[in-house]
């Protein structure tokens, strides 16, 4: 690499640890402020040793961490509270908990993006290929085993004769004098580089091209475009009416499925009976899928407190008399076939699912409604407990 006879720095090599804490400390008592220490490894004390300021590279993180989950949650917040609000799961439109894992991400995002960035350019001013000090005896030391300081010239206090004698004194095992790269451009315009630009655009643009268009719709790589398959809506030639979608044969039902004998009927002319027991198991499973179906909108309690915040039409009480009088049949038919605005949710919850919210619907009105001798029996329970 060719060089200039103006003087970029005056650098030295020192051989143990110590000696570069010990030079680093001289230096900056010495009132240099335009140095730098070079070492094959982090040396522990370095940053103290020449003075340096805390870095503000915490700065840019802080502020661009911040930034992401501000932005974030006020994104979320417009989105689902005042461009498109949506009832779900009963929950209100700035669910904050639901909001937190992409609050989170967005902010570590943002955070480490910044400060890969912000160091790349604010702190190391982008890598310099072209830097005085590469393909220096120098830098070939430091990057093996020694320990080096380099003064550069722009130092307000830069004297070479002052500088040597202060290296003589610190005992360097070397001392080089760097001189400026000579300055290369490389013309961007000249027709051999846009040629060679021009042909790989094609190459590239034709490439990708007769790849997506023509090679993957080419034997043997259309395997995934063509599958033996037939997809919703689709025409099928195997078939003789050439329907691809099926209805389910006559006479049939699936294996492992019960099929329900009253559905599409508002007021079946009878009713199943309830083939689980209320042990506390199934109260346990009836308890999970009620609060996950039902609460939002007949309420924990089915009081028909609804929390859709009016959005959708409160349910009338379970702990009416009407309700109460129902047979468990009757509410198993309502859970599976709907009735007024509520839908079916025999595609959602399971048989044995919908018979557990039975039992656990039965509970919460026996408690909301208990009798004297419900609470006597409690009672003797609670001594009998006790003895």
């Amino acid at each position: 690499m060719k060089r200039t006879n103006e003087l970029f720095a005056i650098a030295a090599t020192f051989n143990s640890p110590n000696d570069i804490i010990n030079a680093a400390k001289s230096i900056a008592e010495a009132g240099y402020k335009n140095f730098d220490i070079n070492t094959p490894y982090p040396v522990h004390g370095m940053d103290k040793a020449m003075q340096l300021k805390p870095s503000k590279l915490g700065y840019i993180t802080l502020t661009f961490g911040l930034s992401g989950a501000v932005f974030a949650l006020l994104f979320m917040w417009w989105t689902m509270s005042i461009d498109y609000p949506q009832i779900i799961g009963g929950k209100p439109f700035f669910a904050l908990p639901a909001f937190i894992p992409v609050t989170f991400e967005v902010t570590v995002l943002l955070a480490t993006l910044s400060t890969v960035i912000g160091l790349l350019t604010f702190i190391f001013g982008f890598p310099h290929n072209k830097h005085s000090l590469h393909d220096t005896n120098y830098m070939k030391k430091v990057s093996a085993d020694k320990f080096g300081a380099v003064i550069y010239a722009d130092d307000s206090m830069f004297s070479q004769t002052n500088i040597n004698e202060l290296f003589t004194t610190l005992k360097a095992e070397s001392i080089e004098f760097i001189y400026h790269n000579e300055k290369e451009s490389y013309p961007i315009f000249e027709p051999k580089f846009l040629t060679f630009l021009l042909a790989v655009a094609l190459v590239t643009s034709g490439g990708t091209y007769f790849i997506l268009n023509k090679l993957l719709f080419m034997e043997p790589f259309s395997w995934m475009a063509y599958q033996d398959k037939t997809n919703a809506q689709e025409k099928s030639d195997f078939f003789a009416d050439q329907y691809g979608m099926r209805q389910k044969v006559e006479g049939t039902v699936a294996r492992g499925y019960m099929p329900y004998p009253y559905m599409g009927q508002v007021n079946p002319p009878q009713t199943l009976a309830n083939p689980f027991l209320p042990t506390k198991e199934n109260l346990k499973l009836g308890q999970a899928k009620y609060l996950t179906f039902c609460s939002p909108c007949h309420g924990n309690f089915a009081d028909g407190d609804s929390r859709m915040n009016g959005q959708f039409p409160n349910p009338p009480t379970l702990h009416s008399t009407r309700a109460r009088d129902f047979s468990d049949g009757m509410i198993y038919h309502i859970i599976t076939n709907g009735q007024n605005v509520m839908p079916s949710y025999a595609a959602q919850i399971t048989r044995e699912e919908r018979w557990a919210i039975v039992n656990y619907v039965r509970v919460l009105q026996r408690a909301k409604n208990a009798k004297d001798s419900d609470i006597e029996l409690i009672q003797k329970g609670l001594i009998n407990a006790a003895n």
